[in-house]
């Protein structure tokens, strides 16, 4: 059995160069690999550390490195994409800098919450920039697959997507997490959202508890779990555990997707023995059938980054007809996300036992 499932997004004809304005460690580690492999250059940087910028342009020769956005603006105009990756409370303070109609590729999550969500898509709609989120892992290789594989029909009507996590993150590596009041769905596992988001929509409702744990007790949460409405049909479900210090043996980390006439596994194979990871996978078997494991052309580091920029690129030069990830769908992600934290208040339904 052979599937021949899209698995990932076309490269543009002539791509623009990028200007890139935070020189953190997602540019490090995820962007810069992603887009030389995709033969995108990177023309200038610029962050608030000016000797953050200067280490990261001398360390993959990028040729300007600007000392404020408004230099980066004046030299480059819309003659580049901007890839903002900062942190969310301050996308709003940047947004307004950049150039009428300029091509934009802003760093999740979109905003802190979603009242600065909305304003994130305020300045967007005012300045008719052509921007998007970069909700990466909808784009991922293995993703993609199975949206496609969906859409034509292979597993049927969809009935189940469940997301299952008991593995062990090393939380101590993100100490700029302490403060935050809001965590693990806000950082983490908003990437399950907004991919089951792409795969099946929005769902009419949603009920979540996430909390902490002593084993990573200078958190605010480390595990969740979340109910989809999606009405009597399809179910969706989140199950995810950061904290399992028990070894690799019964760890997991996967989408279950289920339909009428078969089923997906997908195992997301860098949340094991994280940042080292595995391989990602993606099986598909028929009612009645074999699994079969599907060939995936690369992985969700660093392949999906690809796929964010391409994207933009693409869509600002007439190519493609739409943002996958626009800031006008994210922000769909980003209610769907503030709605499971007020659900966090909500109190659950009392056993009464008469």
């Amino acid at each position: 059995m052979r599937f021949d499932l899209n698995q990932s997004w076309p490269a543009p004809a002539a791509p623009k160069p990028v200007v890139i304005i935070g020189a953190g460690g997602i540019i490090r580690d995820a962007h810069l690999p992603a887009y030389q492999k995709a033969d995108i250059l990177v023309q200038g940087v610029t962050d608030l550390d000016q000797s953050r910028a200067e280490s990261l342009a001398a360390d993959h020769a990028i040729p300007a490195v600007h000392a404020e956005l408004n230099d980066a603006v004046a030299a480059h105009g819309t003659q580049v994409v901007y890839d903002i990756a900062t942190p969310p409370q301050v996308i709003t303070e940047i947004l307004p800098d950049l150039p009428d109609g300029a091509a934009v590729l802003i760093q999740k999550p979109m905003g802190a919450d979603q009242d600065q969500a909305r304003a994130i898509r305020q300045i967007c709609r005012d300045k008719k920039l052509k921007a998007a989120v970069n909700f990466q892992l909808r784009f991922s290789p293995m993703m993609m697959a199975a949206k496609d594989a969906i859409e034509k029909g292979l597993i049927g009507e969809l009935l189940e997507i469940e997301v299952h996590l008991n593995i062990f993150t090393p939380w101590t590596l993100f100490p700029f997490l302490i403060p935050m009041e809001r965590v693990e769905i806000a950082v983490h596992s908003i990437h399950y959202l907004d991919t089951i988001r792409a795969l099946a929509g929005n769902p009419d409702g949603v009920f979540a508890r996430s909390m902490g744990d002593p084993r990573a007790k200078d958190f605010a949460q480390t595990r969740t779990s979340v109910i989809l409405d999606y009405g009597d049909r399809m179910r969706g479900l989140m199950s995810i555990n950061h904290n399992h210090q028990c070894g690799r043996k019964f760890q997991s980390a996967w989408f279950r997707i289920e339909g009428t006439e078969g089923a997906m596994m997908v195992k997301l194979g860098v949340c094991f023995d994280y940042p080292n990871g595995e391989a990602d996978e993606l099986w598909l078997c028929p009612n009645g059938g074999e699994w079969e494991q599907i060939p995936l052309e690369g992985s969700w580091f660093i392949d999906a980054f690809m796929g964010t920029m391409r994207n933009v690129q693409r869509y600002d030069a007439g190519e493609d007809d739409r943002l996958y990830a626009s800031v006008e769908d994210a922000y769909e992600t980003m209610a769907l996300v503030e709605a499971c934290f007020q659900s966090m208040k909500t109190p659950a339904t009392a056993l009464k036992i008469d």
